[in-house]
């Protein structure tokens, strides 16, 4: 207890002189962060300690071990990271460390910002595990179920809220989001929110937060907005590098196949036949091409499902449930519900359809190959698709092998075309986005 007290009391202090500092800083150089310390040397309680034993969390990843003990002495950072790296527990494990006790109807001590409801609940389940032995309350706040449900447990009161900004918008609007208490709050995969239109949201969150607070941001990829936020909303920010050399993780192979349109999903059967995958993603663009695409394969293999944003958040839920047990082998998605998918089983990613920005790419091939495992990813393109392929390269700086199955024909690699193809950024959409509930 005298321990706790002491860590709180150094806490308190370090936001006390971070209130007097100018905010706006931009961020301080990158550092390549390698891992420093394991657990036991990171002055973590005793409670912590055994919960980490429990989750079989026996050594700290190189983004635990750079992230913890500066997150733990309060100060602001920027994490760059793919998903699959342990950056949750990052992120919870000083948060746990840093409540103070509370009563009952105690008001919210952190915050966490997700893009997706599948990630509000995968992030919630990792703070009830690493939070065993602790008597605290934490609250998953996101679209899709009755909002009355979660404003009878915000009543009751809560320690840390994890939530989508179109949720807590909605109870920041009736006035039933009480954020005066909130001590340190989190970006997670803050790309992707910005990607998907939550900007607005976001900064009006920001702004309603006390300005003596905590801030750690984490991301895949840090284009200028998402260093534009960082700079407008943190305190001096240290960036921390945890990415590989590579963009895309070095455990994935990558390979390409060029394939007529009509003879997409023969192909798709005839690969899934050859490599009898563990557990497998495919990724295609749009929502009716995802239930298509699932339907069909339900005729030829079992234990397919489907995913995307249009289901009832009941059915999702069930999918994803169904999905992290191992009884769905095959699940067909779109690119914003791949987001919240984070399996360790997963040995394949079959980029159905060829996404369209490059970081969509990024974050797709990053559902395999996770926390070091090896993995595979085989992207289809077709003959007019060659422009698409050469950005992906470009972006990943790595060359995608050349991959053929017996039976079909395989054509010359797509060359891009000789007319200038139209500008589209590497990072995110330019046209106007409007904000789906999530």
């Amino acid at each position: 207890m005298a321990e706790q007290k002491k860590r709180s009391r150094q806490r308190s202090k370090s936001r006390s002189e971070r209130a007097e500092k100018p905010r706006a800083e931009k961020p301080r150089a990158e550092k390549k962060t390698q891992p420093t310390a394991g657990f036991s040397d990171m002055q973590l309680s005793e409670v912590m300690l055994a919960a980490l034993t429990k989750a079989d969390y026996l050594e700290p990843t190189p983004v635990q071990a750079g992230l913890i003990p500066r997150a733990i002495a309060g100060e602001d950072l920027m994490g760059q990271a793919q998903t699959g790296t342990g950056k949750t527990a990052a992120f919870a494990i000083p948060i746990l460390e840093g409540l103070e006790p509370q009563g009952k109807k105690a008001d919210p001590q952190a915050l966490v910002l997700v893009p997706t409801r599948e990630l509000a609940v995968q992030v919630r389940d990792e703070f009830i595990k690493l939070a065993a032995g602790r008597k605290t309350h934490i609250v998953a706040l996101y679209g899709g179920k009755p909002i009355r449900e979660q404003a009878e447990k915000l009543r009751r009161g809560t320690d840390v809220i994890v939530g989508t900004p179109g949720r807590l918008m909605d109870f920041m609007n009736r006035g039933t989001l009480q954020m005066g208490n909130l001590r340190l709050v989190v970006l997670d995969e803050a790309d992707r929110m910005l990607d998907i239109g939550f900007r607005p949201d976001i900064e009006k969150i920001l702004r309603h937060c006390p300005r003596s607070r905590q801030t750690l941001l984490f991301s895949a990829t840090i284009p200028p907005p998402v260093r534009r936020l960082a700079e407008r909303y943190m305190r001096k920010p240290d960036m921390l590098d945890f990415s590989t050399k590579d963009v895309a993780v070095e455990t994935i192979e990558q390979f390409y196949f060029t394939v007529d349109p009509e003879k997409k999903f023969e192909l798709l059967a005839q690969l899934i036949r050859r490599e009898d995958p563990a557990q497998a993603i495919i990724f295609c663009r749009t929502r009716r091409g995802t239930d298509r695409t699932s339907r069909r394969l339900a005729k030829k293999f079992d234990r397919v499902a489907g995913i995307h944003g249009d289901l009832m958040q009941q059915s999702r839920d069930r999918v994803m449930a169904d999905f992290r047990s191992g009884k769905i082998r095959l699940l067909v998605a779109t690119d914003v519900m791949g987001r919240g998918i984070d399996v360790t089983s997963i040995s394949h990613i079959i980029n159905y359809d060829i996404p369209e920005f490059c970081d969509d790419y990024i974050h797709r091939v990053g559902r395999t190959g996770r926390m070091g495992r090896e993995g595979v990813a085989y992207t289809f393109v077709t003959p007019e698709e060659g422009n698409e392929l050469t950005r992906v390269e470009m972006r990943i700086n790595r060359l995608l092998k050349r991959a053929e199955i017996a039976g079909f024909e395989a054509a010359d690699k797509p060359e891009p075309s000789e007319d200038k193809p139209s500008a589209k950024p590497v990072f995110g959409r330019r046209q106007r986005r409007i904000r789906r509930a999530l």
